[in-house]
């Protein structure tokens, strides 16, 4: 019994394997790894007795039994209407408007707008994020300040204005008659929040151009991902843009620059969040990818992963107290208030340019935008916050972009290729 407590408290200097300083550590019970498990606990809380519920439901043949008020709802969350779309384009992204009268400066304005809104969300969420994680709030000239340790919270925040946003969206707007369990939007709503709190819990101990780049090289579990989830086949240029981005982001990694701070320096614990924030992400838009076979427009999805994930946050910051005690800590620091705000709102309104730009101009226009505030994210972050990059890591940044241009070019004219072909016929053999 007298061990554990010791265990528990050397783990942060075993997973890093360095001292561990005030500024990142206070208490072995804000060590990142015990944080995960205890929020692991509380969504855990909130996922075994829904899921012995749906199994109680359906070995019940609840449709054929079921009576009452609550039929209804119960017959949505766990049944659903089971009705799926033949192709997946019925029900995944809205069938891109194809202009017929709008003149060619209409269409460059609202491409400059949603360039615009785009790079302004998340180049203003990029900053915010790296300012709440690394910096602290009420810092005098005798007092020191106090950091924001809850990462939870901040994805809280996220969730509970997305959830506002696509339901307010909804409402307002006509959509296709949803057909999805809603349970099923719990999967990659877990995995969506454990993806978050891992990119929030990684800057602290990681520099921001560290997270861009990681993102960046995201594609390659996505494909993994893809594979085991989805069975899916990938073709050879998918398989080399993959390798040339792993190299770039590995000429990144391994260069060292000798002003380096310890707040910016890339530890154990950084790099094992940053695996655990793409792995979870991979899941997610697998198995979002799985779930658009049903009918469903992106802001449906939008609104039935939030709700899931407002649920499961709210859920555990309740069971550990720490949400009162983050609002107590917005009321000690207006700031950090203004900054959480501002986070959430400019994540919600990126989804809204995200499904805009999408219906408009199409997939290939869209990435081209995001991997261009990726780079200027890098740019931004080293201007404001002073970290360093080296001669080697420069072109480790440049091989990675050229990478991800080169992804776009590749499918766009494989789009192009497949158009031209008879039905039926692919333009390259898949592997």
């Amino acid at each position: 019994r007298f061990c554990l407590p010791l265990v528990l408290a050397s783990l942060p200097t075993m997973a890093t394997g360095e001292e561990i300083t005030p500024a990142l550590q206070d208490s072995w019970g804000d060590f990142w790894l015990f944080r995960f498990f205890v929020n692991a606990a509380g969504y855990a809380s909130i996922v075994v007795p829904g899921f012995l519920l749906i199994q109680y439901f359906k070995r019940r043949n609840y449709l054929e039994t079921g009576r009452g008020i609550c039929f209804a709802v119960i017959k949505s969350c766990v049944f659903g209407s089971e009705v799926k779309s033949v192709h997946q384009d019925d029900g995944s992204l809205p069938l891109r408007a194809e202009p017929t009268e709008s003149s060619t400066a209409r269409q460059v304005c609202k491409l400059l707008c949603c360039a615009t809104g785009l790079q302004a969300s998340y180049l203003t969420w990029g900053v915010l994020q790296e300012r709440v994680m690394t910096r602290t709030y009420g810092a005098t000239e005798t007092d020191p300040g106090e950091k924001f340790k809850d990462s939870q919270f901040l994805v809280f925040m996220n969730r509970i204005l997305a959830f506002t946003v696509a339901g307010l969206y909804c409402a307002l707007t006509k959509q296709p008659r949803h057909g999805a369990p809603m349970y099923k939007y719990s999967f990659a709503s877990l995995s969506n929040i454990l993806s978050s709190w891992c990119q929030y819990e990684a800057l602290k101990y990681i520099s921001f151009p560290t997270q861009v780049l990681a993102k960046a090289s995201k594609v390659i579990p996505v494909m993994m991902m893809g594979k085991l989830v989805s069975r899916k086949s990938y073709e050879y240029w998918e398989y080399l843009t993959a390798a040339l981005i792993s190299v770039g982001v590995s000429m990144f990694l391994l260069s060292s620059a000798p002003n380096r701070t310890v707040s910016t320096v890339t530890t154990f614990s950084g790099v094992v969040l940053l695996a655990g924030y793409i792995i979870f992400d991979s899941f997610t838009s697998n198995w979002q990818d799985a779930l658009f076979t049903y009918k469903m427009s992106p802001v449906q999805m939008m609104f039935g992963v939030n709700v899931f994930s407002c649920l499961f946050t709210v859920g555990s910051l309740l069971e550990q107290g720490a949400l009162l005690e983050s609002l107590r800590f917005m009321a000690r620091h207006s700031e950090f208030t203004a900054h959480a705000v501002l986070l959430s709102v400019c994540s919600a309104c990126g989804q809204l340019f995200i499904f805009y730009t999408i219906n408009q101009f199409g997939a290939a226009v869209f990435t081209i935008i995001m991997t261009l505030r990726q780079a200027f994210a890098i740019l931004l972050s080293c201007l404001i916050y002073g970290h360093t990059v080296t001669v080697v890591g420069g072109l480790g940044i440049a091989v990675v972009f050229m990478a991800l241009f080169l992804r776009v070019y590749a499918r766009s004219r494989m789009k192009k290729r497949s158009k031209k072909l008879p039905p039926g016929e692919t333009p390259v053999q898949k592997v």
